[in-house]
């Protein structure tokens, strides 16, 4: 039996989970591969820090060098995170034709068309299941059994840390303070939590799948993005009254030649499979012509989940390695598309106004919507809690009009004297 031999740059969580997958299941790949992988180097760091794991303190390198340049390791398992070194210690395993395997979005949703014009050039392949769901199979299903699907549409929740704060504040009217320290207590969200939060970490996953169904090359810095920072008891509630989870969504969608996306707090309907997920689950919600309406649901993070990821990996182009096929198999990520971006494009929207309670306001304010073209679907009225100030709450769901458009009616409106505020402005998907 042939031994692949690998090395590894990282050994903090992910790394933990991958060297612990690929050691308690070694025999059973050796079984069903048919062949042996074994991590013969280790990017480590800060060697006295205990990792958890048994290995031979020989493997721990310093020198990324001993990796990338090791004529006898032929993949390189990048798990160190961040655009930067990352981007250019795959680049150089590449072109020293070595494959990659790696989780890291970031790194893929900015650099992903020319890591991925190395491994063309340099017939070897590059693969990242864990950057996308983490323990989630969503990349292989995408460019494998959907290949023959145009897709339509995706919908996901891809962020554990926020779902798990919004579900904590939904089911337990908990704030968001309390949810996110109670959140970084368990694991579930960084020191610096700014990442998840803000909506960049989705942003990332949106970008890496949209190069891979409709093969856009769209930094994460040109997708309209929103965190969950801005969510609150008052609007979870209001959400509830009208049938709905508030969520945040990473969102794409075909319309014609053209391409929609964004990535915000969403307003979904509790009888839609995504208003299920709950907690540190995670769900990618797929539309194709043909196969219809899929969901992959599972868990995003945590050691054990990636790691069982990446390793899924490590055994793809190990075996063809083993098969002397690598060179055959085509970069995943494609950027060959002609269709249009138009960022945030069209939506029904929930807005909630705190103004003046008085007679002909909602009049007043359905006369400058209707000069936009703006249609209301629901509304709700609310004036008891703040009577004593002579303020009423209004929450209107609007039909479909574009974000633009539907901007340009709110500062409309916000230059009026009876409208004190607008409170929220989010996203309805229906």
């Amino acid at each position: 039996m042939r031994t692949i031999k690998a090395g590894m740059l990282g050994i903090g969580n992910v790394g933990t989970g991958t060297y612990k997958t690929l050691q308690m299941n070694r025999k059973h790949i050796q079984d069903t591969a048919g062949v042996d992988i074994e991590i013969v180097k280790i990017l480590n760091r800060r060697p006295h820090v205990d990792r958890g794991i048994d290995v031979d303190p020989s493997v721990y390198v310093q020198d990324v060098d001993l990796i990338l340049n090791d004529p006898e390791i032929e993949v390189v398992i990048e798990l160190i995170g961040g655009v930067e070194p990352a981007t250019t210690y795959m680049a150089q395993a590449l072109k020293n034709g070595k494959h990659v395997v790696t989780a890291n979005k970031a790194a893929l949703a900015e650099n992903g068309k020319m890591l991925s014009k190395l491994a063309e050039e340099n017939h070897v392949m590059l693969r990242f299941e864990a950057s996308v769901g983490g323990g989630i199979p969503i990349i292989k299903p995408l460019t494998g059994p959907l290949y023959s699907n145009q897709i339509e549409e995706i919908l996901g929740i891809v962020n554990g840390t926020t779902n798990y704060i919004l579900t904590q504040m939904t089911d337990n009217g908990s704030d968001y303070d309390a949810v996110l320290k109670d959140a970084q207590e368990k694991g579930f969200a960084e020191a610096d939590p700014s990442g998840d939060v803000e909506g960049h970490d989705v942003a990332n996953k949106l970008a890496v799948l949209m190069s891979l169904v409709f093969g856009m090359d769209v930094p994460p810095s040109k997708i309209p993005t929103e965190g969950i920072t801005a969510i609150n008891k008052v609007d979870i509630s209001y959400a509830t009254q009208f049938g709905c989870k508030i969520k945040l969504i990473a969102a794409a969608k075909k319309v014609g030649n053209a391409v929609e996306c964004d990535v915000q707090p969403t307003l979904i309907p509790v009888s839609h499979p995504l208003a299920t997920v709950s907690n540190e689950f995670n769900a990618i919600f797929v539309t194709g012509n043909a196969v219809d309406d899929l969901m992959f649901y599972g868990k995003d993070a945590g050691p054990l989940p990636t790691g069982s990821a990446v390793v899924g990996d490590l055994i793809e182009v190990a075996s063809a390695i083993e098969k002397n096929c690598a060179f055959d198999i085509q970069p995943l990520l494609r950027y060959d598309s002609d269709l249009e971006f138009l960022g945030e494009g069209s939506n029904q929207y929930y807005v909630r106004f705190e103004v003046e309670d008085r007679p002909g306001i909602l009049g007043a304010i359905s006369s400058t919507l209707g000069r936009y073209e703006i249609g209301i679907e629901s509304m709700m009225q609310s004036s008891q809690s703040k009577q004593a100030e002579g303020l009423a709450t209004l929450v209107f769901i609007f039909y479909e009009t574009g974000r633009s458009v539907l901007d340009q009616a709110l500062e409309e409106l916000k230059s009026k004297s009876f409208v004190k505020s607008v409170e929220s402005v989010i996203r309805v998907q229906k």
